[in-house]
């Protein structure tokens, strides 16, 4: 799918490019690039263009085998290259979740997007209520939610679903009566229109518990269709990256309660996976397939002040620490061949700092590491334009995040 990429100048003000004179990407990438030849500045973050492309065919595979619609969530990457290259593998369309991240979507052309969040802005309400040419779709919570999306509306309409949330997690209604009351609400409401449930499993801790929770998120669907509050069509959403097996067997299926039913999954971090959280959390560790991690930071060893302690030139401001710190992964030089790195654990960050604390393999002041991340939600966003790298570490492509 074509969408409009907003213009990329790398230059000065690029971080992890070297461009002391501005280009384009297209200029940058015909140049022939390689992640060795001086055109990238430590620390550099940078994707693995094969491991992106299996990660998004494995999930494509998945949903179609699965019947469910797929809208990745977009707040993973906030990256229109990525977005479009999810649609093109199949997507139904892109989750967000904010206001801003809803209209960045939308000028980048996605026409189907779902918000996967109470939306209370009535600035944001209306022009949902008055955006015709995209299919929008928010959650309500709350017989508030309502009163303020009906408020706002000057004359639009909007589609909403209601969010069943479990105890001490996130947003969504706690009790059948709850879900009665919001969606009797809303049926009242003018010019809103109830389409289905939706709900995130994802802060469960375990996969039966997932399960369990996914079929109250079922049974309440059911209850509004037996209420007639839910008519001709119903949307059922859910999917974090750590559950999304249980959610297509447990939500998955073709009706509900009697009415044709859709399934949208909503799955981001996928698309990168990780080196941490997602390794041991992967609904892969559970069910044939696989995922491969696409991030790398580059870093230098900047200084080894004591025995069992190195210092690396990259921190907060340049990988997570919110779920889990860097993997040290490989040890690059001028001369030989990467050695994998043995013995040493990253501890804590500094803003531009990382301590690696340890013993085993050697590392020398100016080694460049080599550093897979945790958590890629909070890897994109500290980056404006990551460089795409082939097998051989050639520069194929530079995508950009608009967070």
């Amino acid at each position: 799918m074509t969408l409009r990429l907003p213009p990329l100048l790398l230059g000065p003000t690029t971080k992890g490019v070297w461009a002391p004179t501005p280009v384009t990407r297209s200029e940058f990438v015909a140049a022939g690039h390689t992640l060795f030849d001086g055109s990238l500045t430590w620390p550099a973050l940078t994707l693995d263009a094969d491991a992106l492309a299996h990660n998004i065919a494995q999930l494509a595979a998945f949903t179609a085998e699965h019947g469910l619609a797929f809208a990745p969530h977009g707040k993973t990457t906030m990256s229109p290259e990525l977005f479009a290259a999810q649609l093109d593998a199949g997507a139904w369309g892109i989750t967000v979740a904010t206001g801003n991240q809803l209209l960045a979507a939308h000028s980048f052309g996605v026409r189907r997007l779902l918000v996967a969040n109470e939306v209370l802005d009535p600035t944001v309400l209306r022009w949902i209520a008055h955006t015709t040419d995209a299919e929008i779709l928010f959650c309500v919570d709350s017989v508030e939610a309502v009163d303020v999306a009906a408020a706002a509306l000057d004359g639009g309409r909007v589609r909403v679903l209601l969010e069943v949330g479990h105890g001490a997690g996130r947003t969504g209604v706690r009790t059948g009566d709850q879900a009665l009351a919001v969606a009797q609400r809303a049926a009242e409401a003018p010019g809103v229109e109830l389409v289905g449930v939706s709900a995130y499993e994802g802060g469960l801790p375990d996969v039966a518990a997932a399960r369990t929770f996914l079929d109250q998120v079922r049974a309440v669907a059911e209850m509004l269709v037996g209420a007639g509050l839910l008519r001709d069509h119903v949307v059922l959403s859910a999917g974090g990256s750590a559950y999304f097996d249980a959610v297509a067997d447990v939500l998955g299926g073709s009706c509900v309660a009697g009415l044709p039913s859709t399934t949208i999954l909503r799955s981001g971090s996928y698309v990168t996976h990780d080196h941490g959280t997602y390794v041991a959390s992967t609904p892969y560790t559970r069910i044939v397939g696989d995922l491969h991690a696409a991030i790398r930071v580059w870093a230098q060893v900047s200084s080894t002040p004591e025995d069992g302690l190195a210092l690396v030139g990259a921190g907060k401001r340049d990988v997570p620490y919110d779920a889990g710190l860097p993997v040290p992964l490989r040890r690059h030089r001028a001369t030989g061949d990467p050695v994998d790195v043995e013995g040493w654990t990253v501890t804590r960050t500094n803003d531009q700092h990382a301590y690696l604390e340890g013993a085993g393999t050697e590392l020398r002041v100016g080694d460049l590491l080599e550093l897979g991340i945790s958590h890629p939600c909070t890897a994109f966003d500290k980056w404006r334009a990551i460089p795409v790298l082939d097998a051989d570490h050639r520069v194929i492509d530079v995508v950009t995040t608009w967070f």
